[in-house]
């Protein structure tokens, strides 16, 4: 019996740990039917061979959920359903939004097809998708095998937002094929990105009918992609085409119209890989190590400073790298010193592993914070503060004969021996006229 105890313990040992770290890719992938699980290979393949577990359903079916026992289910959520127009089981937006706030990450794909729910997932995130049975029209910069209604959109990539982290390298991108509806996102927010943009002679509008009313989006305003991250730093990104996802698209040549160019394949392989890699957080993922703070000269930090003493300030910042933690490397990250507002403000300078800063504490005593707040496109928000008391100088601190005073010191002692002067000459110096006279 406890032979086998001895094999069998470390079996279920090994067995949890992987579950753990299979748990970690767990995806749900949402379809409107089980024949975009083929037509879109290409792209569940490269999640797949990067260690993510996707599990497909339907998106009305009645056993979805996202929370079970009060934990989250899945960490990653893949809506290529877009004309849904009611999540099945306990799955709606509001549980779509409490995943968000919870800290997970959805990429979300819709079409011409597009229905209320994907819309109104959309607006609690900050978009704005058109309404059904449009799509973006560019009577210019339409491929070559487009079908008339020119709504297969062949855009450069200099319409891509120029951050590497999230769309890879841009410079060596193909144009990209779209074929969807456009969106418009709320400029007043500071969390939303606009990932790619169509360009200034496209428009959104249902290419059936004639235009008689203003379209919902024209030109540079109308987007193609957006992204969200929200201040967790849980990551949300919408494409107007499902089609962009596609092994069709993926595997398709490039030629514009009236361009002689052509190129054997576009560049939505390249892009939809990157752009899942950031969403799904493989990329731009930062976290905070260790953090120290001592009186220079000094290895550990003290009860309390003194104003005016020589502080030095030291954090570790890592970086997720292929599923390792590594250090990151920059030169604009900056500490502050905060009092209600910031009486320092320093770069931190790299060396080693660690980034350093040396400083004076300002002659202002209270309760201070050493804060690093680095926020960069791409990136996650990194944030760190902590706490120190900073006291005045103890009656026994204070510089004795300090330079300024010279002047009151001088005045003192000519004083002084003013004084004694008089006092002498008062009591020992006989008025010579009194003199005379006796």
């Amino acid at each position: 019996m406890f032979i086998m105890l001895k094999y069998i313990i470390p079996l279920i040992v090994i067995l949890l740990n992987f579950n753990y770290a299979s748990a970690d890719g767990e995806t749900l992938v949402l379809l409107d039917n089980l024949a975009i699980r083929e037509t879109h290979s290409i792209f569940f393949k490269s999640l797949t061979d990067r260690g993510f577990t996707l599990t497909y359903k339907v998106a009305d079916d009645p056993t979805l959920t996202l929370i079970k026992y009060g934990q989250p289910v899945y960490k990653h959520l893949i809506i290529f359903s877009p004309s849904v127009e009611e999540f099945g089981g306990s799955l709606s937006v509001s549980a779509i939004t409490d995943f968000i706030d919870n800290g997970g990450n959805v990429l979300v794909a819709a079409s011409s097809n597009v229905g209320d729910a994907i819309r109104e997932l959309a607006a609690e995130n900050g978009f704005e998708i058109d309404e059904e049975s449009t799509a973006v029209i560019d009577h210019l910069n339409f491929d070559v095998k487009d079908d008339g209604s020119h709504t297969l959109i062949a855009t450069d990539s200099a319409n891509l937002l120029d951050a590497p982290l999230i769309v890879g390298d841009k410079k060596k991108l193909n144009p990209i094929l779209f074929r969807g509806t456009g969106m418009i996102s709320d400029q007043n927010n500071p969390l939303v990105l606009d990932i790619l943009r169509a360009s200034s002679t496209a428009y959104s509008y249902n290419p059936t009918k004639k235009i008689t009313e203003y379209p919902h989006a024209v030109g540079r305003n109308t987007l193609l992609i957006s992204a969200l991250q929200a201040r967790n730093n849980a990551r949300v990104l919408f494409t107007g085409s499902l089609d962009l996802f596609s092994d069709k698209l993926f595997r398709s040549s490039v030629q514009k119209f009236n361009s002689k160019q052509i190129h054997q394949k576009s560049g939505n392989e390249e892009l939809c890989i990157a752009l899942s890699k950031w969403v799904f957080k493989e990329e731009g993922v930062l976290r905070v190590g260790k953090v120290e703070h001592h009186k220079v000269g000094e290895t550990s930090p003290p009860e309390s400073y003194t104003v005016m003493e020589d502080v030095v300030f030291s954090i570790v910042v890592e970086k997720l790298d292929k599923g390792k933690w590594v250090p990151y490397i920059a030169d604009d990250i900056q500490l502050e010193f905060v009092r209600i507002d910031p009486f320092v403000r320093t770069n931190l300078q790299k060396k080693g592993d660690k980034y350093v800063a040396q400083f004076r504490i300002p002659d202002v005593y209270g309760v201070y914070k050493f804060v690093v707040d680095y926020q960069r496109i791409g990136l996650t928000h990194l944030y760190s503060s902590t706490q120190v008391s900073v006291r005045p100088l103890q009656h026994t601190q204070y510089e004795r004969f300090i330079r300024s005073a010279y002047p009151y010191y001088f005045s003192a002692f000519s004083m002084m021996f003013g004084t004694y002067l008089f006092s002498y000459v008062f009591l020992y110096h006989r008025d010579a006229t009194k003199q005379k006279d006796e």
